[in-house]
């Protein structure tokens, strides 16, 4: 059991772990950069301790003075939130040797679930269906043209160590594999500190679904599955629960994988398995596991009406599992879109700067988890996202309609969010129809760019 709570994040996901730890009756610690010295996070936490300069490679991901923080302010617990350090064994590693609990995975997990190529072997072993792939890393750029040609053209080059849709290259055919090569492994190498790669074949209009789950190291529970097909450049923008492509069959299936793969792993915690679904063959394939809490976890909240962030606390104190698949229902549909300090109609150019006024959409089933503020500067260092709106209603249709209800209320000044773009897709004949896939939004706006022309 722990008392004080070190929240190792900033933005949206500082403020929601600082609520569920209070909710608990946890004291909270916040930490901070130069940047973030005016925070939300800082202004709820019962504490804030400086960690550093702006730049991440000083401060949230500075192992060091992290767990200085955490010394410093007497916590007795870390959680990591997403990005930054909460997919690294290391810190995980020097969080427990310096005899604080991690909230979150074992650094054993997370390096053999974090790790794709490592955790496409362990779902071949739990016998979870998989992307047709090389044999684990490919030790280098001939092994790597000889796998490919042994996939199939188009084959897609992944980081090993990496997340987010860094590190991810396409390669249609050998023209070009080479350059392709160098490339992700370069920016794979610049992200995570490692240039290790793999390879997948490469699904040209596949669904991206994931798979919830709860664990305490022995036993693993499933919260459903969303769908986060709406991409652009391999990054979510809108995502839903559950996914309206998928029936209930297809549903235990894929949900079942994602339970025997994860109790194969002694997972304890929060985490989602990532899958590609063929539409047309009606096929799943696991893809890779992200051991931590995700930016979309509101969706499996408002659906299940489980805390997954209190549940991720109550299990690092050393509870078990509080629940029994059979409590685990679904109830009605889900909607979320990322609002980003990004200009949509300029390349997604991207806009920091002062909020001077702001309005936040409320009223039934909707809920925003956010860190913004008015006269809140936002700064230019870290990712672009600001907020989350998240609904809830009773069928997907209802759901859509109070999305777009919720859309027209937010009202913000001072910069250039994504809110616009999410407006058109709300209203997109395609998008209410489900009728998309993982490239949909890129094709959706490279065609409205060459119309502008």
């Amino acid at each position: 059991m722990f008392d004080k709570l070190l929240v190792a994040n900033r933005g949206e996901i500082a403020v929601r772990v600082i609520r569920a730890a209070k909710e608990l009756g946890l004291r909270t610690v916040a930490v901070f950069s130069d940047a973030d010295k005016d925070s939300l996070a800082v202004r709820f936490a019962d504490e804030a301790v400086h960690i550093g300069p702006p730049p991440a490679a000083k401060s949230y991901l500075n192992i060091e003075a992290i767990i200085a923080a955490a010394r410093q302010a007497g916590a007795e617990a870390i959680h990591p939130g997403y990005g930054f350090l909460s997919e690294n064994a290391r810190f995980a590693e020097a969080v427990a040797a310096a005899g604080l609990v991690f909230v979150g995975p074992t650094a054993e997990t997370i390096r053999m679930m974090g790790d794709k190529a490592a955790a496409r072997s362990a779902a071949k072993a739990a016998g979870v269906p998989v992307v047709p792939g090389s044999d684990g890393e490919v030790a280098d750029l001939d092994c790597a043209l000889a796998a490919a040609r042994d996939i199939g053209f188009p084959v897609m080059l992944k980081a090993s160590a990496g997340g987010g849709g860094r590190g991810i290259r396409v390669a249609l055919d050998e023209a070009g594999f080479e350059h392709l090569f160098h490339t992700a492994q370069a920016e794979a190498k610049a992200a995570f500190g490692s240039g290790a790669l793999y390879l997948e074949r490469f699904l040209q209009r596949a669904r991206h679904l994931e798979v919830q789950v709860l664990g305490d190291g022995q036993r693993v529970v499933h919260c459903f599955e969303r769908e986060c097909s709406l991409q652009r450049r391999r990054q979510k923008i809108w995502e839903e629960a559950p996914s309206p492509a998928i029936g209930d069959d297809t549903r235990r299936a894929l949900c079942a994988s994602a339970v025997r793969l994860a109790e194969r792993a002694g997972y304890r915690g929060a985490g989602t398995l990532e899958y590609l679904y063929d539409d047309e063959t009606g096929e799943f394939f696991f893809i890779e596991m992200n051991t931590r809490i995700q930016v979309e976890h509101p969706l499996t909240e408002m659906i299940t009406g489980i805390d997954l962030v209190r549940e991720m606390i109550r299990i690092a104190q050393g509870e078990p599992l509080g629940l029994a698949q059979a409590d685990v229902q679904m109830r009605g549909a889900a909607i979320e879109v990322r609002i980003n300090a990004e200009d949509p109609d300029k390349n997604f150019r991207p806009s920091p700067g002062k909020i001077t006024a702001l309005a936040l959409p409320a009223g039934p089933g909707v809920r925003v988890d956010t860190m913004l503020y008015p006269g809140y500067t936002v700064p230019p260092y870290y990712d672009s996202l600001l907020a989350k709106i998240i609904v809830h209603a009773e069928t997907r249709e209802l759901a859509l309609a109070r999305l777009r209800r919720a859309l027209d209320e937010f009202e913000i000044d001072g910069i250039v969010t994504t809110a616009a773009l999410h407006k058109r897709l709300a209203r997109l004949d395609e998008v209410r129809a489900a009728r998309f896939d993982t490239g949909f939004l890129e094709r959706l706006l490279t065609a409205q760019a060459q119309s502008a022309v």
